[in-house]
């Protein structure tokens, strides 16, 4: 065996064991969770690893505890509705910022992008009392949800600039034919940037489906608002002796977003890399 094949041996060898040892990293935390999910009340707290008997009940006593199905639906309302209103009302903002010459256009990207850097923990006191003693829609998820009809800074942020890698020329074109603005935002931009509208997606129901300051804020008083993140910290108080329905009940608060990115990886790779336009 030559120098050079034995060097290309031994970096093949480096790579992989570290790739192997990276994703042992991941994956085990999730194997834990799932191994103790299953066990006896008995055998989780006796820090064995492996169940002497496979538990599938435990899930069931889990969707049985008082309130769980409300939580799940409220986290469903919350993340569905709220990626929606997301993608749709950031969508127009991005592509006026990207695509559109008018005065002040800067100003609007840098008063969009200064709203990010504002931490929420800023301004959740005045924003509760008008929420509260306003419009009196403390105790529900409606506080969190309708502000994202009127767009998000990040998702707005990065969707102007994937919008700005789509050739001009395409845009003109399309007026040539006789499109206007909106037929031109929804027949052609739209289709061209599916990554980039993916990635806002994903990200943007990621954020609301693991959300626990908002519900705490507005939805603690009303239990049958609560969303699964904050449902489970009651859910651990009431069973704290009871690790093996505690990991159940995290296992299926995950399972959502586990099965999402499976479904959605492919995109969501594409739209995070933010590859432009294919010809």
């Amino acid at each position: 065996m030559s120098v050079k094949t034995r060097r290309r041996a031994l970096h093949w060898i480096a790579v992989h064991t570290t790739a192997v040892a990276a994703a042992l990293f991941f994956v085990l935390p999730f194997v834990f969770v799932f191994l103790t999910s299953v066990m006896s009340d008995d055998q989780a707290m006796s820090g064995e690893l492996w169940p002497h008997e496979w538990n599938w009940s435990n899930y069931a006593e889990v969707f049985d505890t008082p309130g769980f199905l409300d939580w799940w639906r409220n986290s469903l309302l919350y993340a569905g509705l709220g990626t929606l209103l997301t993608v749709c009302s950031s969508v127009p903002v991005a592509y006026a910022l990207a695509k559109f010459r008018f005065r002040g256009r800067r100003t609007a990207l840098v008063l969009v992008i200064s709203t990010m850097m504002l931490p929420p923990q800023v301004v959740v006191i005045p924003m509760y009392l008008v929420w509260s003693q306003q419009l009196h829609l403390s105790g529900s998820l409606w506080p969190l949800i309708i502000p994202l009809a009127f767009g998000d800074a990040y998702s707005i942020f990065l969707l102007r600039q994937f919008l700005l890698t789509i050739p001009r020329e395409y845009l003109e074109s399309a007026k040539v034919d006789g499109c206007g603005e909106l037929r031109t935002l929804l027949g052609i931009v739209v289709p061209m940037a599916k990554p980039g509208i993916a990635a806002v997606a994903l990200f943007q129901f990621f954020y609301c489906w693991n959300d626990y300051f908002g519900p705490q804020i507005y939805a603690a008083q009303n239990p049958g608002a609560w969303t699964l993140s904050y449902g489970l910290e009651s859910f651990k108080s009431a069973h704290s002796v009871n690790w093996n329905l505690t990991m159940a009940a995290t296992l299926l608060v995950m399972a959502p977003v586990i099965v999402v990115f499976f479904f959605a990886q492919k995109a969501f790779v594409e739209s995070v890399t933010l590859t432009g336009v294919k010809g």
